[in-house]
């Protein structure tokens, strides 16, 4: 390998959802005897999920799989209604990590069809996200993700409103929407776009960096919507070499100019340091920043709460002091180094 330079989109990785969910279950399994159950993978990364299963968390893609009395994470995906109910009758403890961006779009469907709308949704079929969101409010969503599948659709005779996946590109939702609003002319669309920031930055970043790349690695897995919409975005830039790989092991021996990396949003910053370590660049590594992000998403209440009574009851049997007993600021608590430190 001879590359002459590393070009680091930035943002890229973990997103303030995946933080928030990752924090949430590494605290839950701090917390409780193993095994502590999760519906659906957590995030979709191979190395976190696989670091979970080796502290004894164990994912399921059926809740009556959980056994009677469990702890039970529900994944930041977005659950149907009815999962979220056969948890609560099922679980000790449920922390729904659902990112709030998706419980934006849940509470849309909530509301859109109440009003007697018919939705039309765009995602990927059988993405957890999807069909999670499409669970709200099933007899009311149209389920599309191409132009072809929007002009099948038929007319409607109650009102048509779009929302959105929030994970998908910027491109693959602004052709379908494009056809949709030209079918559907007085289609009602929220005020705020579904699209994830976090999402829409990770590939506005990639896309800054792409034209000066000999070619580009995106870091995440397969299942991950967001680390294949940059994976096409890259391909669609012209950039001749792109590579979608899970870690460092699986760079390619022939790499050489420059070379751009980018990380999906569940893909943590250990695999970004150990690509660059393996690509060893004669000339260093450049930062190519499209923006910054502060967003921040707290745990979930019923787990923030949880988490005082027990830091209050070990505060009072070990005779400390509750008016002087450390906080932890979760803000500043990466969870990438929560991750390294499992």
């Amino acid at each position: 390998m001879n590359v002459d330079r590393v070009l680091l989109a930035a943002p890229r990785g973990f997103c303030a959802g995946v933080e928030m969910a990752i924090k949430a279950l590494a605290w839950m399994v701090r917390s409780f005897d193993a095994p502590v159950y999760c519906y659906h993978e957590i995030v979709h990364n191979k190395l976190v999920v696989e670091r979970f299963e080796q502290l004894g968390v164990i994912f399921v893609d059926d809740i009556n799989e959980v056994p009677l009395g469990k702890p039970i994470m529900l994944s930041a995906h977005g659950s149907a209604p009815e999962v979220v109910e056969a948890a609560r009758a099922r679980g000790s403890v449920v922390v729904d990590s659902v990112c709030p961006l998706v419980t934006k779009v849940h509470h849309e469907v909530k509301v859109r069809s109440a009003k007697g709308f018919r939705i039309v949704y765009v995602g990927h079929e059988g993405h957890e996200e999807a069909v999670g969101t499409m669970a709200v409010a099933p007899d009311a969503i149209s389920r599309v993700e191409s132009i072809e599948e929007v002009n099948a659709l038929p007319e409607f005779s109650e009102p048509v409103a779009l929302l959105a996946q929030t994970t998908l590109s910027h491109r693959d939702w602004a052709e379908v929407a494009v056809r949709v609003q030209e079918r559907f002319p007085k289609v009602w669309t929220p005020g705020r776009s579904d699209l994830c920031f976090a999402t829409t930055n990770r590939q506005s970043a990639l896309m800054s960096m792409a034209p000066r790349c000999n070619a580009i690695i995106v870091i995440g897995s397969a299942n991950s919507s967001n680390t294949r919409a940059l994976e096409r975005l890259a391909r669609e830039a012209g950039c001749e070499r792109v590579f979608r790989i899970n870690t460092e092991n699986e760079l390619p021996t022939d790499l050489h100019g420059i070379v751009g990396v980018t990380a999906g949003a569940s893909a943590p910053e250990e695999l970004v340091d150990a690509v660059i370590a393996r690509l060893s660049p004669i000339n260093g590594v450049e930062e190519v920043r499209y923006t910054e992000e502060d967003e921040y998403f707290p745990p979930p209440r019923n787990l923030r709460d949880l988490q005082t009574a027990i830091e209050t009851a070990i505060t009072v049997m070990s005779g400390g002091s509750l008016v002087n007993r450390p906080h932890v600021d979760d803000r500043a608590l990466a969870a990438s180094a929560v991750l390294a430190s499992l």
